[in-house]
């Protein structure tokens, strides 16, 4: 089973709001998922990030694969780099 970390679509036509999934790549967007992991809300300024670090290291570190845009949420929050370096041990 291909596990992806990426975004699922809430809120109302024309203001998006955004929990970060865990879920089976084969799943719809909108779908069955797996675990949440945080939520993105790109409508306030500066855009809301809540991401549970312990989690999404978790699933990493599980071999899940992150979607392009989760990528740079996960980097702006710093948790790529923790992840990295408990990867390769610095």
């Amino acid at each position: 089973m291909a596990v992806k970390i990426r975004l699922k679509r809430m809120g109302a036509k024309k203001s998006p709001f955004y929990r970060i999934v865990v879920a089976d790549s084969r799943s719809p967007r909108d779908g069955r998922f797996i675990e949440t992991i945080g939520t993105y809300n790109p409508l306030t300024e500066p855009a809301e990030i809540k991401i549970n670090e312990e989690l999404a290291l978790k699933w990493l570190q599980n071999g899940a694969k992150p979607s392009d845009t989760v990528r740079n949420l996960l980097s702006k929050q710093g948790i790529l780099e923790k992840f990295h370096n408990l990867k390769y041990g610095k």
